[in-house]
């Protein structure tokens, strides 16, 4: 399979089976497809291949031999034009073993702001306030150490709600799980997700030391932060958070953190968001859009599709121009690895939900992420039992890019391993299908990451 698009001046091919990309000329990007069409009908001649081109374009005889010599020499080289090997890995795949490697810890199941786009509505995830008691996370990270199998690196994300709610309880778990790496020769990752308004300079100090990763939610400018992101009196947020988040960003280092924030039919010029928050002094940023129905007035709609994807390469183009005034900044979602990236494993079935990654209410109940809390039918278990329903977890086990029908002939498919199975479900009722939306921005986000990666190159 092959995709082929132009962008910022740049035409680009890539080839999807193998992952190679290539910038190429105006010749050779046109000739592709004439080449790949006369390929399938079983022509191999080159002198053949080189008349198809030369009747089928309007480009000169010369052109038209050297491009197709150059196209044969990428196909040789297992580099265009390659078979899908993966498929055939697929049978295997569903019947791998897995272990437990990661845990969302839900310490609470409250929270401070009232943003009007949150899926935990309030932080109540569809049933009642609570903080995660020191005992029931104590068990959960024991029952992450039982489940780990051999994996020695294990990850802990504390959530909510807000977790600073709980602040204690995290920092007696941080430590408890300490307590557990050298006997059970394990090294634990913690990472906590927070609104910021409890944020402090003790709590700082401690997030820099035992934290490998804090995210930081903020939506971007006032105007649009304190819109969706409110108190629970309806006052914003955006004032009191940002000097805080300033200060932890620089305690960092400009490392190991995100800003996080979410965009809505509300902004669909959100590039403006992601460039106030450059502006305000922060290096690592992502701003994602809201996940809703098209009812919610908040919700992105069909029709938005087109002014969002002119969005993103308006956003590309203005982070190359930045990186070029020594401005730089990560925008998280056009960070791509060409070179290496994920396993096979990862690219097939994504963030492992369901098998390798559970989320942990406050009351010790099992859920295949933090998305599924609260909805009866995927609660696996507790972290006194164990895992009750194994059948859930076979389920997400075998989902993956060839089980879901939309995915087969999309070139994103091995970047974005099938999407999150969460809006799956809460779009259709399956986690087999996709959430149509997202594929559409997840899909322009690769092209303008691979883009960036082409101007990067030539500078």
């Amino acid at each position: 399979m092959i995709h082929q698009y132009e962008n910022n001046g740049y035409r680009i091919v890539l080839d999807v089976n193998s992952g190679s990309v290539h910038v190429v000329d105006e010749v050779v990007y046109g000739l592709i497809p004439i080449v790949e069409s006369a390929l399938a009908e079983n022509m191999t001649d080159v002198s053949e291949l080189t008349e198809r081109a030369i009747e089928q374009s309007s480009y000169e005889e010369s052109e038209c031999r050297e491009a197709v010599s150059e196209i044969l020499e990428l196909k040789e080289a297992g580099m265009l034009f390659t078979e899908d090997i993966y498929e055939a890995y697929i049978h295997d795949f569903k019947k791998r073993q897995t272990v437990v490697k990661a845990l969302c810890l839900h310490v609470a199941h409250d929270c401070n702001l009232a943003c009007k786009y949150c899926f935990a509505e309030e932080g109540e995830y569809h049933g009642r306030r609570a903080l995660m008691s020191l005992e029931t996370g104590k068990k959960a990270l024991d029952f992450l150490v039982q489940n780990s199998g051999n994996r020695v690196n294990l990850e802990v994300d504390f959530f909510g709600g807000e977790p600073l709610m709980n602040w204690e309880v995290v920092k007696q778990l941080v430590s408890y799980g300490r307590s557990l790496e050298e006997s059970h020769h394990k090294k634990f990752r913690f990472t906590l997700t927070t609104n910021g308004v409890l944020l402090n300079d003790e709590v700082q100090e401690f997030l820099n030391r035992e934290m490998s990763n804090v995210v930081l939610s903020i939506d971007g400018r006032k105007e649009v932060n304190d819109e969706m992101r409110p108190f629970r009196g309806g006052q914003g947020s955006y004032d009191l958070i940002v000097p805080k988040f300033q200060k932890l960003a620089e305690s960092r280092h400009q490392m190991n953190y995100y800003v996080r924030g979410t965009f809505t039919r509300n902004n669909l010029d959100f590039a403006e968001d992601v460039l106030h928050l450059a502006d305000l002094g922060f290096e690592q940023i992502s701003v994602e859009p809201v996940v809703a129905q098209e009812n919610e007035a908040y919700g992105i709609r069909q029709e938005d599709i087109a002014s969002l994807l002119e969005e993103y390469d308006r956003l590309a183009a203005a982070l190359l121009e930045r990186k070029k005034k020594g401005k730089d900044f990560q925008f998280f979602h056009f960070m791509i690895d060409l070179e290496g990236g994920p396993c096979v494993a990862k690219r097939l079935s994504g963030c492992g939900s369901g098998c390798e990654y559970l989320a942990v209410t406050p009351w010790g109940d099992l859920y295949p992420c933090h998305q599924f809390v609260g909805q009866e039918e995927f609660l696996m278990g507790n972290v006194e039992q164990g895992i009750r329903k194994p059948e859930v977890g076979d389920m997400f086990r075998t989902c993956n890019v060839y089980a879901k029908e939309k995915c087969r002939d999309c070139f994103a498919r091995f970047y974005c391993s099938g999407g999150c199975a969460a809006n799956s479900y809460h779009f259709h009722g399956a986690i087999d299908d996709v959430y149509e939306i997202g594929c559409e921005l997840q899909r322009k986000r690769i092209e303008c990451a691979i883009m960036i990666k082409a101007a990067l190159a030539e500078q």
